[in-house]
């Protein structure tokens, strides 16, 4: 059931953005600059998308190291906190990139 659910999900996110940015093409003029903000967006979304995935597997790989680490000496968790933040700050930096990318 989990894999059905998982690759309906992958469907889904591969085939939604060729369904939203369909576009008519009954006239033979396609602008380049349509095409254009078609693929900005997609960068965009895919460079904040990759971000936010890897953001997440490294919170969870630090977050449960620090517990661990924590639960044999409490002391650690100080030290353990500076690196979970990190590690959401490439979710920022790929957020960052998307903007430059959409408005530049």
């Amino acid at each position: 059931m989990k894999k059905i659910f998982l690759l309906m999900l992958i469907s889904v996110s591969i085939f939604a953005p060729a369904v939203m940015l369909a576009q008519d093409h009954s006239s033979e003029n396609v602008s380049e600059t349509s095409i254009a903000d078609s693929l900005k967006c997609i960068a965009a979304a895919l460079a904040v998308g990759i971000s936010c995935i890897a953001g997440g597997i490294a919170v969870g790989r630090i977050g449960s190291a620090a517990m661990g680490a924590m639960s044999e000496n409490p002391d650690l968790f100080g030290k353990a906190l500076p690196y979970a933040g990190l590690a959401e700050g490439i979710c920022l930096w790929g957020f960052l990139v998307a903007l430059l990318i959409l408005f530049i």
